[in-house]
């Protein structure tokens, strides 16, 4: 009498290109948020000092683990610095409309 649903999902499988992108992009994510936490801290007040300290030293230490993953898989800066200004050229043609 009870029936029970099982959703089917699509597995997709991600190729090595898109699994490199996705490592470069959290690359990028991961250095910006580096700096957000940085100028976070310069104005930080009473135990936000602690939460930005914290925050910065998270940020580096996860930084530092995806650019050894970046490292060991043979991509090279350069590739993760093109993206970088790729999208800013992106945000800059958004923000000229």
């Amino acid at each position: 009498m009870h029936e029970e649903y099982i959703k089917e999902k699509e597995i997709f499988e991600r190729t090595e290109e898109e699994l490199d992108i996705e490592l470069i992009k959290s690359i990028i994510k991961t250095k910006q948020d580096l700096l957000d936490s940085n100028r976070n801290y310069e104005f930080a007040e009473g135990e936000l000092i602690d939460y930005y300290l914290y925050q910065i030293k998270a940020n580096q230490s996860k930084l530092n683990y995806l650019l050894k993953k970046a490292k060991n898989k043979g991509l090279v800066i350069d590739m993760i610095k093109e993206i970088e200004l790729r999208r800013e050229q992106h945000n800059e043609d958004i923000q000229a409309g």
